[in-house]
């Protein structure tokens, strides 16, 4: 098709619109008392973008506002609308249908496909670029288009094929534990050095081999990397692969002169950036030793047995009632258990009828709780606990020292004493809850066999002020509110 030779005036002001909605988007996701508004402010956002770039997609006579467009672009457009219902139709069936314990999951398979749509695009811009605007008449592609075309199809395989391998930890379909090959910094580090000399290979040769290898090696990379990584640092993979993801959306955007694109993705992928920082900073570990991978592998045999055999407490359910009842202040850590059993609303239930004992309730959210950043923030929106009474880390860690009862949910690693005293330990270094500190300690778990994700064994277990709580998250709760109402 046919373009104006230079942008009309509408059509920066549509993309500028677009482009502070997205901001807004983002300043409004950081807070769940914003989170809804932040959401309206994408769609719009992401509303306009899509409109825009249809209609300039269209012939516009010099000047005009509103295209002209032939029976030819009208057929394209009809297409465009179909693909846009089937693709809008299935997201909007699984974002309703799917359950919060799955939501790591759907991100990552969301950032794939993402991915591929990049490599794709990247593609159909290298077979056909007069269409596209980045070559002349003879073909030959503009050096600078070869280098964001390189660039974005490189990333975005690395996205696809890297969430791809998360999507199959997070759902269970593969061991989360690290999948250790031998050599692997030497060959990843090769594979890497590879992409990178081909990309710049490319600027002198389009032949399609080039391309072609390019792509082959970064969907083998994106394997490579993820692999070797535990399920305990699947946080901050997420993380990465949505910085990822909005990098390849980027350089497409370069490729297709979209400035909306270009917007979007690099604010996507700065966020994921900055995000992945934040996690890495609240792991206590750098972004090259997460992609060194290790991080979530099995204890050591052995080692968790000789544990195992160490006393402890059992409690009852009425037994926790009744010191919950008694307390002054509840410090709630709800961890990725709590998504399993579904047991968020009980838990608000639960801190209902504290809140009307006259206990104060809060509740402590490590940043690396649960699957991907966020996780128990939005399960405890969800169940609309009060946004004032959910706290960070180093908001609230100060406080256990002077808290009744800490009341452990579904979690492990992030109250994890092991990661201040223990060297030797996979997590050690973490900052994690001194619920240590506590009065009292109350750890919901299903057996005493089980250890967190990081596979770790946990010492608060054994402490002469712990209380276990041996059952099914949710069930429990819903003990402990029968019991609080008598």
């Amino acid at each position: 098709m046919e373009h104006a030779t230079a942008p009309a005036a509408w059509i920066m002001l549509a993309y500028l619109i677009a482009g502070v909605c997205f901001i807004l988007a983002l300043r409004g996701l950081s807070s769940p008392a914003t989170s809804q508004k932040g959401n309206r402010y994408g769609m719009a956002g992401m509303a306009i973008a899509v409109g825009t770039t249809m209609l300039i997609e269209a012939p516009v006579p010099p000047g005009a506002f509103l295209p002209q467009p032939t029976p030819a672009d009208l057929a394209t457009l009809i297409r465009i609308l179909i693909a846009i219902a089937i693709g809008g139709g299935i997201g909007f069936v699984i974002a309703r249908r799917i359950k919060m314990t799955d939501m790591p999951q759907l991100v990552a398979a969301f950032h794939s496909l993402v991915g591929l749509a990049a490599v794709m695009v990247g593609w159909a811009a290298y077979l056909n670029p007069i269409a596209f605007g980045i070559a002349g008449a003879d073909g030959i592609i503009e050096a600078q288009s070869r280098i964001e075309m390189g660039l974005g199809i490189a990333i975005g395989a690395i996205t696809f094929s890297g969430s791809v391998i998360a999507f199959l930890k997070l759902a269970g379909k593969m061991s989360g534990s690290p999948i250790m090959l031998p050599g692997r910094h030497v060959i990843n580090l090769g594979t890497l050095a590879a992409i990178i000399g081909l990309v710049g290979w490319f600027t002198q040769d389009q032949s399609v081999w080039v391309i072609g290898v390019v792509t082959a090696l970064s969907f083998a990379i994106g394997f490579l990397l993820i692999i070797p990584i535990g399920g305990a640092d699947m946080p901050v993979v997420v993380s990465m692969l949505n910085s990822y993801s909005g990098w390849a959306a980027a350089a497409m955007g370069f490729t297709l002169h979209n400035t909306a694109m270009i917007i979007t993705g690099a604010l996507v992928g700065s966020s994921g950036a900055i995000l992945s920082y934040i996690m890495c900073k609240a792991m206590n570990r750098s972004f090259i030793s997460v992609i060194a991978g290790g991080f979530g592998a099995a204890p050591e045999a052995g080692g968790g047995e000789a544990k195992a055999q160490r006393p402890w407490k059992r409690g009852s359910a009425e037994d926790a009632a009744f010191l919950l009842g008694e307390a002054e202040q509840v410090i709630i850590v709800p961890g990725y258990g709590m998504a399993v059993a579904q047991a968020q609303h009980v838990l608000r239930e639960m801190g209902d009828q504290l809140r009307a004992k006259g206990v104060r309730v809060k509740y402590a959210i490590h940043p690396v709780a649960g699957r991907m950043p966020g996780h128990m923030n939005v399960l405890l929106a969800e169940a609309n606990v009060p946004y004032d009474e959910v706290f960070e880390l180093e908001d609230i860690n100060g406080e256990f020292a002077q808290t009744d009862v800490a009341f452990i949910i579904g979690a492990n690693d992030v109250v994890n004493p092991a990661a201040k005293t223990d060297k030797s330990s996979p997590i050690y270094g973490m900052p994690v809850f001194d619920v240590e500190k506590a009065k009292t300690v109350m750890f919901i778990k299903r057996s005493m066999g089980g250890v967190g994700y990081a596979g770790v064994d946990n010492d608060v277990f054994y402490m002469d002020q712990t209380m276990m709580l041996l059952a099914d998250a949710k069930k429990m709760v819903e003990d402990i509110v029968k019991a609080l109402q008598h």
